[in-house]
């Protein structure tokens, strides 16, 4: 974790958070339109969930490492 520490830079921290942001609002239109089609429902919640799960985790590090300030 020490490396990923001394790897990040404010600028980097901001644009991993912007991407954690855009891979959230992308997976939440998927689970969306995965729930009104009955079709897309399978791949709109897989998708969905991941990328929530990895928007989150971009903002978690972002957040944590990303020297903000």
């Amino acid at each position: 974790m020490t490396l990923l520490a001394l790897a990040l830079k404010a600028h980097t921290g901001i644009r991993l958070a912007e991407a954690g942001e855009a891979l959230g609002a992308l997976g939440g239109l998927a689970l969306l339109l995965g729930g009104l089609t009955p079709f897309g429902r399978r791949a709109g919640m897989i998708f969905g969930g991941l990328a929530l799960a990895f928007g989150f985790a971009c903002l978690v590090v972002a957040t944590r490492w990303g020297r903000f300030g």
